[in-house]
């Protein structure tokens, strides 16, 4: 306290009452926060018995993280404390925000291993604003649709712009990351626009001016259509995938039915377009086939994908197995026509299984003598190497091993045959007798049109043959294989595929001529599109 009894402190009590040093009181001082009431003769600072107080709220504002500026304004009452609270707090999440995703992108970083290259990649994405990344997919949208009216198009486009979320996972990071190398490369942007080029054609014819209740009815009915139309894209991805599951071929005669059970789901979402299908026939076959080729882009997919993982929604299912098949089934078959089930009827299992063992037995001979050095030649099956044919074959033993165990495979796609091929197709010939002959399978029905189970094992006899017979011509070998069975295999193979259609893309190549006197298994390949010449 100064000693000239007005009980006014100096600047070294004031620190010893309050504990904040003479520096700090000093410069809040100079920044208008804590003026002081009096100077002494000698220009030294004094302070009113208020000060201790008035330096606590401005030690506690501080604490905060507030600034000189929000401080001298609550203090000199130009904006209350709850004001001044609310605007620092949102400065403050819009930092923790910053912070977070820069966390992220570090975490991103050294989880990825990151190489120096894509650094500025990954810092632009900590340094962008929510704003600014929104404007980035915007901008990109609008630009890809330039000129193309396709309002619905568009919109849903925009709608799905996505947000990161305050905290995102290194996984939304890479995600981020990834959708921003697709949206900068040309070909979504193509794709985009073939789709919305699409739209434009085919969609709805643009409304007038009508007054608001009835644009109020047209949006209700345009959301309910939507609605209807995610509704067939689900069922035809559970029927597509249902189908694979079962081995069901797509041009098979068993598709058939399939087909008209997706086409008659279809129909009603077309109301409201340019000249709807009023029934199943060639034209709504045929401009469903063309829907659905539109909608295979890849690059548009792997888009909603990215866009789902960024916002952590839930990730569409995957189009790509059953829109194959769907697309494939309705190539080939454009008209409608009734299944003939006696397809299904006249395989006896025990004469089924005796055909497996003979064919099996003379293949493995085959698949015995291939060298490593065989595997890259070219066979006369879809143009696969003999690696990939054989490859083909197990998995063909292992699909219907999983049929009869109930859990029927999807990896088409993966490597069947790992560093031994001999071993692999032992192995999957053993398992898929196995599951022949102790599960029932031979006398038990499949899938949603009940396909015999013998059936089933036929149609692998049938292909194990034809691609046996592939694997011979590659490689030199006699072509006249299972000579005891070829005949009636060839039979079945008429019998099940006889009506299939040959069309391109499909399981089969139209039938071939044969010389004369060609063996059965000769006379199989010739049939289902290979030339024995």
């Amino acid at each position: 306290m100064y000693e000239d009894g007005t009980g006014l402190l100096t600047i070294g009590a004031l620190a010893r009452l309050t504990g904040v040093p003479v520096k700090t009181i000093r410069n809040w001082s100079d920044q208008d926060l804590l003026p002081p009431t009096a100077r002494t003769p000698a220009g030294y600072r004094l302070y009113g018995p208020d000060a201790p107080a008035r330096l606590e709220i401005v030690r506690s504002l501080r604490d905060l993280g507030l600034g000189f500026a929000a401080i001298r304004s609550v203090l000199h009452r130009e904006r209350t404390v709850a004001e001044t609270a609310a605007q620092a707090a949102d400065a403050l999440d819009a930092h923790i925000r910053t912070l977070q995703l820069q966390r992220a992108v570090l975490r991103s970083v050294a989880a990825r291993g990151s190489a120096a290259e894509e650094l500025p990649t990954m810092t632009e994405l900590a340094r962008l604003s929510d704003r600014e990344r929104r404007r980035i997919i915007t901008d990109f949208v609008e630009d890809a649709l330039d000129g193309v009216h396709a309002p619905a198009y568009r919109g849903g486009l925009l709608a799905a712009v996505p947000d990161l979320p305050d905290d995102p996972t290194p996984e939304q990071t890479d995600a981020w990351t990834a959708l921003i190398a697709l949206v900068r490369g040309p070909e979504l942007r193509a794709a985009l626009r073939r789709l919305a080029e699409y739209s434009a054609r085919t969609g709805p014819a643009a409304a007038g001016e009508t007054a608001p209740a009835a644009q109020e009815q047209a949006a209700q009915e345009q959301a309910a259509q939507q609605q209807a139309a995610v509704r067939v894209a689900e069922l035809m991805r559970e029927r597509g995938e249902a189908a694979v599951a079962a081995g069901l071929a797509p041009d098979s005669p068993a598709a058939e039915p399939v087909v008209a059970e997706l086409v008659a789901a279809w129909i009603p979402t077309q109301a409201g377009t340019a000249d709807p299908p009023a029934a199943d026939g060639p034209g709504a076959r045929g401009r469903l086939l063309e829907q659905l080729e539109t909608a295979a882009e890849p690059a548009v997919e792997r888009y909603w994908q990215l866009l789902c993982a960024v916002t952590g929604r839930p990730a569409p299912p995957r189009w790509g197995t059953a829109g194959a098949w769907t697309t494939a089934a309705l190539r080939a078959h454009l008209r409608p026509y009734e299944l003939d089930r006696s397809a299904f009827d006249g395989t006896a299992p025990d004469r089924v299984t005796r055909a497996y063992g003979q064919v099996i037995r003379d293949v493995s001979t085959l698949v015995a003598a291939v060298r490593p050095e065989d595997l890259d030649l070219p066979t006369p099956c879809a143009g696969w190497t003999v690696r990939q044919l054989l490859d083909h074959m197990v998995w063909e033993n292992l699909m219907a091993d999983s049929i009869a165990e109930g859990t029927p495979r999807d990896d088409l796609a993966a490597d069947h045959l790992g560093a031994d091929h001999r071993a692999a197709f032992e192995d999957s010939a053993r398992t898929a007798l196995a599951a022949f002959t102790g599960s029932g399978m031979l006398h038990r029905t499949f899938g949603p049109y009940e396909a015999p189970g013998a059936m089933l094992v036929q149609q692998v006899v049938v292909e194990l043959l034809a691609h046996g017979w592939d694997l011979a011509r590659a490689t030199g070998a006699p072509t006249g294989l299972a000579p005891g069975v070829a005949e009636e295999t060839l039979a079945a193979a008429r019998r099940i595929y006889g009506a299939a259609p040959r069309t391109e893309g499909g399981s089969f190549a139209p039938e071939r001529p044969v010389p004369p006197g060609a063996s059965a298994t000769d006379r199989l390949a010739a049939f289902l599109g290979r030339d024995p010449a």
